[in-house]
């Protein structure tokens, strides 16, 4: 199974650790983060990661190389002088991709059965799946609106009637999901999501046990915490 990483940010909220490194490599008990996360997605069974980079880029690339001390292949996605958003940078990586594929960010340890979640998306008629927490406020603001099995409504700036779930942080998308998203434009996640669920191609598929990520100092503290016990 393959994976794209999302790891072009600039981590602007773990400054001054970001200053020197991009996000994906913030030193976690002694070890950086991505190891972490490629571990996870080896376990998991997926073995072709395609890094989409930017700031910092070079060192992601020093660090993994071609994945092969990891046990993994891992390829490259450059950002180019005009950054294009999330979706943006998706699409630039296009003719890395297979037929179907994994979606997550460089900030994000996501427990969750990768092999059942991409078997349930080859089993439908869609083009996409998005992993969904039931979060109820928890853990951040909730984002989705799930009905019937399909993700009906993604809204990450207001908190609406009806939104008890939250953007797991990982999505298996087919290839002609991308069809979505515009050629050489800037474009977020939201507006490339939303044309999914606009024409009814998003599933959901839950899960239950909570994601740990590091965007800001307090949920770094929270993994390493996690990882220590």
């Amino acid at each position: 199974m393959q994976a794209v990483i999302l790891a072009g940010g600039l981590g602007t909220r773990l400054k001054p650790i970001t200053d020197s490194l991009p996000k994906a490599l913030t030193p976690v008990l002694g070890k950086p983060f991505i190891d972490y996360q490629v571990e996870l997605l080896k376990k998991s069974g997926v073995r072709d990661l395609v890094l989409c980079i930017g700031y910092r880029g070079e060192k992601i690339e020093d660090h993994l190389g071609d994945g092969s001390r990891f046990g993994v292949k891992v390829e490259y996605s450059r950002d180019g002088p005009e950054l294009l958003g999330p979706a943006g940078a998706l699409k630039r990586a296009e003719k890395l991709l297979g037929g179907s594929f994994f979606v997550t960010y460089g900030d994000a340890y996501l427990r969750a059965p990768y092999g059942r979640i991409m078997e349930t998306l080859l089993k439908s008629d869609r083009l996409g799946l998005m992993v969904a927490f039931r979060n109820d406020g928890r853990y951040g603001r909730s984002d989705l609106t799930v009905e019937s099995g399909m993700v009906v409504r993604y809204d990450k700036k207001r908190s609406l009637s009806g939104m008890h779930w939250i953007n797991f942080g990982v999505s298996a998308l087919r290839k002609e999901a991308l069809g979505a998203i515009p050629e050489r434009k800037v474009c977020g996640e939201e507006e490339f999501y939303g044309a999914l669920i606009k024409d009814r191609q998003l599933k959901a598929f839950p899960v239950y046990d909570r994601f740990y990520e590091i965007g800001t100092p307090g949920s770094l503290a929270e993994f390493e915490r996690f990882i220590s016990e």
